[in-house]
Order: structure tokens, then sequence, then C-alpha cells
């Protein structure tokens, strides 16, 4: 696994040197160092550090405050904050920018490495958070033409291609969605996926089966064989009228 790239950001020279030191011996690679807020920004968009370490009160026409908000605004990099004034008006500027942590100086070693991890740790989370979140807003965007449907599976949703499912199988207070080679169980009902499945596609041949039209190899009454797989599935005789009238028979 590679090592956590750190980008510091201090204007005090021999300050930034001890931080880069100190993260050295933590197992941290520094991915660049900026006495500036304006620098800090450029370094940011050419390295992409995992996090930065910023001095709130640095030299020049940017401070650390102001960098903070361009570097999130642009790239969502985590920041933490470092800094010899702790004042109110400070905490309240500082906070604005939603810093991951806030580290008062002088520190330690331990600050630094406990900051990082908690920082890391929390900003990963938030992206799991938004990946989830923009996965659902595909569900949203694409519940009409329905060529894919997202799973839940060990706490991830995964797209599925409904073009993928060959039958789907009723289990009491479950339903279990079978491609040719894996087996997705969801909390459901039949009635609530067969609506989710597009309709010119997916026929119920029994109560507890579900079944993609295409998939169908032959029918040899009362069961339906698969092509790839070869299952065969009962066909219940309150659904065989429906079935049959969904088969282009000559």
């Amino acid at each position: 696994m590679s090592k956590i790239s750190v980008l510091v950001v201090e204007d005090e020279s021999i300050v930034s040197k001890d931080i880069q030191y100190s993260l050295k011996k933590l197992g941290y690679t520094i991915a660049g160092a900026s006495a500036t807020g304006e620098k800090a920004v450029q370094l940011a968009g050419e390295t992409k550090p995992d996090i930065i370490l910023m001095d709130i009160m640095l030299k020049g026409d940017m401070n650390g405050i102001e960098a903070s908000a361009q570097i999130k605004e642009k790239y969502n990099i985590p920041i933490i904050f470092l800094t010899a004034y702790a004042d109110e008006n400070t905490l309240a500027k500082a906070k604005v920018t939603e810093p991951y942590a806030y580290i008062i100086k002088p520190f330690k070693e331990i600050d630094i490495h406990t900051s990082i991890e908690m920082a890391l740790y929390k900003h990963n989370k938030e992206l799991e958070i938004l990946k989830e979140r923009d996965m659902l807003y595909s569900v949203v965007e694409n519940k009409e033409n329905k060529e894919f449907i997202f799973v839940k599976s060990k706490s991830r949703l995964i797209k599925l291609n409904t073009k993928d499912i060959y039958f789907i199988e009723a289990l009491k207070d479950y339903v279990v969605i079978n491609t040719l080679t894996t087996r997705y169980t969801i909390h459901s009902t039949m009635k609530d996926i067969q609506s989710k499945m597009p309709s010119e596609f997916f026929v119920r041949v029994h109560r507890s089966f579900i079944v993609r039209l295409d998939k169908i190899s032959q029918i040899e009454f009362p069961n339906i064989v698969l092509e790839d797989d070869k299952k065969t599935l009962p066909i219940g005789g309150s659904y065989k009228e429906d079935l049959y009238k969904r088969l282009n028979l000559v």
C-alpha cells in the first residue's frame, strides 16, 4: 500500500523542516512544501496530496484560511490547520472552511499522527457517503428506462444490468436475483421487485419465480428451461396463459 502524502504549508522555514522531518519519521511522504497561500493552491493541484497541513497565519496576500477555501472548492483535499493563535476570532474564521483538525503550536509528533489518521478516516467515510448518494441519484434518474438496478450487497450498492438477470426467486421475506454467475439476496417482495423490472423483458411464471424472456431456451410444460445454465423452473397454472401470450409463437 502506498504511503500517505502530505503537503506542508508553513512560512517559517525552520518550523516547516521540523514538520517534514517528523512526518517522514512517522512514515508519511512529503508531497511538497510551501510558504505562501498562492503556492499552496498551486501545489495542491499539481501534486494531489492525500492531506494538507496548513498554517493559518501565512505571510503574503493569501492566508491559510483563504488558501484552504480555494483548495476545498477545487480539489476536495482534507486540511488540518496549524497555528500558534487560538483566539476566538481566528477560530471563527477558520471553522468556515471546515478543517478536519486544528493543532495548536507547539505540538508533538503524536498530535500530528493522530490528527492525520483521524482526518483521513473521516474524509474517506464522507467520500463513501457521497458515492452512495450519487448511486442513489442514478437510480432515480434511470428509474424510467430500467436498464439497470442497484442491489445492496455487503454494505455496498452494486450496479446490475437487467440484461444479465436470468431469474428472480421468492424466498420468504426475501427475493434472490440470479445472474449466470452470482446470486443477490435482498429484503423485498416479488410484487415490488417485479415493478422495478422492465415489463417488456420480464414475466412472472410462478408465484415464486420471475424470468427474463430472452433467457428461456425451451418450455417443457410444466417447466421452463433457461439457456446457458440449463436451470429448470416450474410454471404456475395461473401464469401459463400470460406467459404464452408473451412468447413469439409461430
